[in-house]
């Protein structure tokens, strides 16, 4: 099977091109018909020798995704379902950045995206993992919800992404090596070219890529997806956590932070009559100050299947309060997408249903 070219970094393709008696320049040309006009078709290279097109076709593939269904939300939150070269369905959500989404203005964009089809970690609230886990995502298709995001809003120069949250389908740091090479190339002036810190990525807790994280020279942020700030809660609603249990993962964190010196964030889906109760927040708030992180609150988006539910916005507001007044800096996330099936993995099952039924009939 052919690698997809999106997959290689600068230094991959100037070894390759060298090889091929190619000028180094030939490398920039290419690299700017992929990052900056995000062009799928080795033809529309125009400035690159028929005979360098004809190789690159004979060594690499060019992928893009499939659009398999959009949602859009009043609030301009926008769902997309990616149907990949194998027919798997993977999801991103680009959201307008508002105070409570990691302090953008509101005119800029980030992208939610995946990193695996599926997931193997079954968290009891989340849609993602409900069909299990497939495979991980090659880099390039880590990098290709990007790119097709913006062609299909039609950003001609510059990006219509400005900000990626790795918090998609899938545990990030399960898919390690595969992450990191695609980020890295986000990031990369001569690729996406967004830069680091304005990268977050997310984990469930999976300590020992936490220290790996760590060593990592680029100042991409790290988001923890904790819902519990106990043991007995964290434990009922995420399996990771017999695993890595709060004292190991802060552990890691200390670690992380040691050597990053940057605040994290914390992710917290509020769960009514789960983990939404005011005694919750001291836990939370202690838990936030030993490892110099921020909370983020979430409300619950329901999940078809699942006998979860969303707090009340009056109770929504008095843990926000409450945290706030044992002085963590904390944040809750205003609706953005609850109506269009925007928690990671809803859409991708209701398609999935649907064309089972169909095939069924």
């Amino acid at each position: 099977m052919l690698p997809d070219v999106k997959s290689l970094s600068r230094e991959d393709l100037e070894a390759r091109f060298k090889s091929w008696g190619e000028p180094v320049y030939r490398v920039t040309q290419l690299l700017e018909w992929l990052y900056g006009h995000r062009v799928t078709d080795w033809d529309a290279m125009r400035n690159l020798p028929r005979s360098l097109r004809e190789k690159l076709r004979a060594q690499f593939t060019l992928e893009t995704l499939e659009l398999a269904r959009k949602q859009g939300s009043p609030d301009s939150t926008q769902k997309y379902l990616w149907r990949l070269a194998d027919h798997s369905l993977i999801e991103s959500v680009l959201i307008p950045a508002n105070p409570a989404l990691y302090g953008e203005a509101s005119d800029r964009h980030t992208l939610c995206i995946s990193t695996q089809v599926g997931c193997a970690y079954g968290c009891k609230f989340c849609a993602s993992g409900l069909e299990g886990w497939k495979r991980n995502l090659q880099p390039h298709e880590i990098i290709e919800q990007v790119l097709s995001v913006e062609r299909e809003r039609g950003a001609e120069e510059g990006r219509a992404v400005d900000n990626i949250v790795v918090m998609g389908m899938g545990e990030p740091l399960a898919n390690y090596d595969h992450l990191l090479k695609g980020l890295k190339i986000l990031n990369a002036p001569w690729g996406g070219g967004i830069g680091a810190r304005k990268i977050t990525i997310s984990t469930s807790g999976l300590a020992p890529q936490i220290r790996r994280l760590a060593d990592e020279p680029l100042q991409f942020r790290l988001a923890l997806s904790l819902h519990g700030a106990t043991d007995e809660v964290r434990g009922k609603i995420m399996p990771v956590n017999k695993k890595y249990p709060l004292r190991e993962l802060v552990a890691a964190c200390e670690e992380y932070q040691a050597k990053k010196g940057r605040m994290m964030t914390l992710e917290y889906i509020l769960i009514a009559g789960v983990n939404d109760s005011i005694e919750q927040t001291r836990p939370l708030a202690a838990l936030a100050k030993k490892i110099f992180a921020k909370v983020n609150l979430i409300p619950y988006n329901t999940v078809e299947g699942l006998s979860w539910e969303r707090p009340s916005e009056e109770v929504c507001e008095q843990f926000l309060e409450a945290l706030e007044n044992q002085n963590v800096t904390a944040t809750l996330r205003r609706e953005k997408g609850h109506d269009i099936d925007a928690a990671c993995g809803q859409l991708r099952l209701k398609t999935e249903k649907e064309l089972a039924g169909r095939a069924d009939g």
